[in-house]
């Protein structure tokens, strides 16, 4: 799992986005709202400082989930991550 939260902070990093971020936390918080929800796809916002929010694009399946992106709207702009770009 290292890895994966490693790959999420790598990839929100490399987006441009200098602010504190945890995988871990970003994967524990979706698997947390996912829980119960029937297979579709989701958008869930997430506050994470006075003037930051998360906006994750979530596919919910059977087995797991796809984060497809998450949007991360600061004062300054919006800075786009695409996780399912290769």
């Amino acid at each position: 799992m290292e890895e994966l939260y490693k790959f999420i902070e790598e990839k929100i990093v490399a987006a441009g986005y200098n602010g504190p971020v945890s995988g871990q936390e970003i994967y524990e918080e979706i698997s947390d709202e996912i829980e119960e929800k029937e297979n579709g796809s989701y958008i869930f916002m997430s506050k994470k400082e006075d003037d930051v929010f998360f906006e994750y694009q979530i596919d919910v399946m059977d087995d797991n989930f796809n984060l497809s992106y998450i949007d991360i709207n600061t004062a300054q702009g919006k800075i786009h991550v695409d996780f399912d770009e290769k």
